[in-house]
């Protein structure tokens, strides 16, 4: 079993930063792939970053995110982040970490385990 607890969100301003975290607990957090994927109102839930399992492991984003936002991990402190730059109204969104994959993927029906979500709200 693994428990995942996201935070970090709030409401800024376009073009501002923030940084989320998502702390996990449970077995053997270095061996679970990682992500993040959003949720917007009314939207379908998206991609947004995954990780590999491997300290300064490969990478994805998604195209919409990238150049602005950069997913890392802390192996020794079994935390996710998530630094979010150059925020735009159109990342609003419920952001949820995610362990679990088999491989690093974008699907997020092949992760596991869940967050509750952190809300971040970017104002134009």
């Amino acid at each position: 079993q693994v428990q995942l607890v996201e935070s970090g969100g709030g409401l800024v301003q376009a073009g501002g930063s923030l940084r989320l975290s998502c702390a996990a607990s449970g077995r053997a957090f270095s061996d679970y792939n990682m992500a993040w994927f959003r949720q917007a109102p009314g939207k379908e839930r998206e991609f947004v970053a995954a990780i590999s399992w491997r300290s300064g492991g490969n990478t994805a984003y998604a195209d919409s995110v990238k150049g602005r936002f950069t997913i890392s991990r802390d192996n020794a402190k079994n935390t996710l982040y998530l630094q979010m730059n150059s925020l735009k109204p159109e990342d609003t969104a419920v952001y949820y970490c995610a362990a679990g994959a088999a491989s690093m993927s974008a699907y997020a029906r092949l992760y596991a385990y869940w967050g509750q979500g952190t809300r971040v709200t970017v104002s134009s």
